[in-house]
């Protein structure tokens, strides 16, 4: 199992680094093999920054992440390519991770020559073109290829066929359809579900509600670098109780409506007074929540939401 335990990571910003800014806070969550879980959020609330950290591109400030009951930024040296050989990232722009002076199917070879020394290339060879079957590519039609030849969803799969010679246990998929045409997206994400079948975990980053809709067992809801609503994906979409979540889900486009038939919709949601407010040990003051101090609370089974009364500069907490 893939755990985030009240994750936080922060930056020196300021002149000569005198001030914290605090991109993610608090931030705890599981991903089970075979199972998706969708992080959902405006740009700029740290989506990305959960994912590089959890693919230990970023130092964790504070809290802790577990593979297997280990603790990741204890990770180090030759064991962090041994991390590597289950958890693996594919981001957004598929283009970025190519070379374009070499051929596309290099981050093959790469992958042999860091992990795989001693396979033969008829060997290798085989195991290449059943990794890219498995992501419905033909071998003929994609190796030997460079990667202007090739499409964004094609260019995506191949770093996936890449991922899936490590026989990895998790993939960090990172808004990696956004770049996509709607024809190819439908061809990704079930792919992705292909993957999910036969057992591998995802932590599928977006800021498209109806894509987490389609593919995740459970979501997670950032804003601001706070979890404000989390649990059983039809829970979540079906009773948003969170009001940046039930404004999230009322901004989804629908293709029966106009804009001027939805645009009252999407008016700020009143949020009245918290029912959960009381339930939190910051009610009433102003500080930051101790280690120990909840930051979410149970509305029902698999469903939590955080407190929008400290929403507010009453409190120096975004939850």
């Amino acid at each position: 199992m893939l755990s985030l335990d009240r994750v936080s990571k922060s930056y020196r910003v300021g002149t000569f680094g005198g001030k914290e800014l605090l991109a993610v806070k608090n931030v705890s969550f599981d991903i089970q093999p075979g199972e998706v879980v969708s992080l959902i959020g405006e740009s700029g609330s740290g989506k990305t920054t959960v994912g590089k950290m959890v693919l230990k591109l970023l130092d964790i400030t504070r809290g802790r992440i577990t593979f297997d009951g280990a603790d990741v930024s204890m990770v180090k040296g030759s064991a962090v390519k041994d991390y590597y050989r289950q958890v693996q990232g594919v981001f957004q722009d598929p283009f970025s991770s190519y070379n374009p002076i070499f051929k596309a199917d290099r981050v093959f070879s790469m992958i042999k020559s860091e992990y795989f020394p001693s396979v033969p290339n008829s060997e290798w060879s085989d195991k290449v073109e059943a990794s890219l079957r498995s992501v419905t590519l033909d071998p003929a039609g994609v190796l030997n290829k460079y990667p202007h030849q090739l499409s964004g969803g094609q260019l995506q799969r191949l770093l996936v066929a890449r991922a899936l010679l490590l026989d990895i246990k998790y993939l960090v998929a990172d808004e990696i359809i956004s770049m996509l045409d709607a024809s190819t997206r439908i061809d990704v994400l079930n792919m992705l579900a292909d993957l999910k079948g036969r057992g591998l975990g995802i932590l599928f980053i977006t800021h498209d509600l109806s894509l987490g809709n389609y593919i995740s067992e459970r979501t997670v809801i950032l804003r601001k670098g706070v979890v404000v609503e989390m649990g059983a994906t039809d829970k979540v979409f079906g009773t948003p109780t969170h009001p940046y979540t039930r404004a999230l889900v009322a901004s989804v486009p629908q293709l029966h409506k106009k804009w001027e038939d939805i645009e009252a919709e999407l008016a700020p949601v009143d949020t009245g007074t918290c029912p959960f407010h009381e339930a939190y040990p910051l009610a009433g003051r102003s500080a930051v929540p101790a280690p120990d101090e909840p930051t979410l609370v149970k509305v029902e089974d698999d469903h939590y939401v955080g407190c929008f009364e400290l929403d507010s500069e009453k409190v120096k907490l975004v939850a």
